[in-house]
């Protein structure tokens, strides 16, 4: 039967290809018990033995076929033109056998050229289907008569196995069709997919080249805020009453500066997909402990929980975090970070008492670009976003007594 080109392109070919060649052999086994089986049910004497060997060349193909898949594990137009070929000839002469034209299985040469029209190019279905034509042309002049002596009794067989032959090609086609539906969805949605992250890494491109410039532009702002600071600090006349304020707007333009560095070391020496394994805990602490002192008002908790393992992070992970302990700093009044080791994962969560996200903004949360919200323009959940799946993290948001942000981030191997 010319089941075994039911194939789909792409990476479920050769598990498809696989299922299929078992179907095949079942089948086979079926065409086998049928041979031997129709002489005793319907008294219609066949040719067994020309019959059986065809079925065993069969047979011995499809194991063949099937060891070949499991070696290479990748099936192309040749082997699936092949295997098309070696079914029509294989039915060709089963039907030579059986009465030849005459033989109502003979409609089974019409599924071989259907498929061949959805999986090879258009040299290879021509070929396939002038082979099926020349066949059924040969069959009509070439073949073995069943001997059946009376002719209304034939006529009642014949109509039955057009019944047959339309059930078996119903399925098959349907079969064929139901598949390769599911094949181009699947295909759809991973094009749609890569096109989303095409437009995503883009756009982070874009912005890593205007942090780059800004890095560049807002040095020189920085180090005159630093002279005047310094100069205000040291002054005498200065009121002791805003010295405090002084001493953290100073703090808040070195740690200014120390972003500002960052970004041009990164920018010109750092590879951004260098991942690193660290303690959890202590990278946790120092990022919580870095965002502290740039917003230092903030009421912020950090709880991490037991036994926490290492971590795979990489110089965007902790940009990203920082963008969601700003965005729960915007949003709420209180910030709580909380750490807990999932099964193969570690699970950040940075809750706020705010109002939430908007519907749009979870909805689209590593689907698409982040859109522009309330307070915010949406760049640094795209940010976030960028730099945990590029660790093979996943970003989720939610609502629970204000905003959710998930952060699911692979475990390092402990070295």
């Amino acid at each position: 039967m010319p089941l075994s080109l039911i194939a789909l392109r792409g990476p479920e070919r050769p598990s498809a290809i696989q299922r299929l060649i078992v179907l095949r052999g079942c089948l086979l086994v079926g065409e086998a018990l049928a041979i031997l089986g129709v002489p005793a049910l319907l008294g219609i004497p066949l040719p067994e033995m020309p019959m059986l060997a065809v079925v065993l060349l069969q047979m011995a193909a499809n194991a063949l076929a099937w060891r070949r898949i499991i070696r290479i594990g990748e099936v192309g137009d040749n082997e699936l033109t092949l295997q098309l070929v070696t079914d029509i000839v294989a039915l060709s002469a089963l039907m030579f056998l059986s009465g030849g034209a005459a033989n109502p299985l003979i409609s089974l040469l019409l599924p071989p050229i259907a498929i061949a029209a959805l999986m090879l190019p258009p040299r290879r279905v021509g070929i396939i289907a002038a082979l099926a034509i020349a066949a059924y042309s040969l069959l009509n002049v070439i073949y073995l008569p069943l001997p059946i002596g009376d002719a209304q009794r034939a006529a009642r067989l014949h109509l039955a196995g057009m019944w047959v032959t339309f059930v078996l090609s119903a399925v098959m086609l349907a079969w064929l069709m139901v598949r390769m539906k599911a094949s181009l969805a699947a295909r759809d949605a991973e094009l749609a997919a890569v096109r989303e992250k095409a437009l995503r890494d883009e756009r982070v491109v874009a912005l890593g080249t205007l942090a780059a410039g800004a890095a560049h532009e807002l040095s020189t702002p920085l180090a005159t805020m630093t002279v005047i600071v310094g100069e205000l600090a040291n002054d005498p006349a200065t009121p002791e009453a805003i010295r405090e304020d002084i001493a953290v707007l100073h703090r808040q333009v070195q740690a200014c500066k120390g972003i500002i560095s960052g970004l041009a070391e990164r920018a010109g020496a750092g590879r951004l997909d260098s991942a690193a394994a660290v303690n959890a805990e202590r990278w946790l602490t120092e990022v919580f402990a870095r965002w502290r002192e740039m917003r230092p008002r903030a009421d912020a908790e950090l709880d991490l929980g037991d036994a926490l393992p290492r971590l795979a992070v990489d110089a965007t992970l902790e940009q990203g975090l920082l963008n969601l302990f700003n965005n729960a700093a915007d949003a709420g009044s209180k910030v709580r970070v909380i750490v807990r080791r999932d099964a193969g994962s570690l699970c950040i969560e940075v809750r706020d008492n705010g109002a939430g996200f908007p519907a749009r903004v979870i909805k689209q949360a590593g689907h698409a670009p982040f859109p522009a919200h309330a307070g915010g323009s949406g760049i640094g959940l795209l940010l976030a976003h960028a730099a945990v799946t590029r660790l093979g993290g996943r970003l989720t948001l939610c609502n629970d007594g204000g905003g959710v942000a998930r952060v699911n981030l692979p475990v390092a191997a402990v070295v």
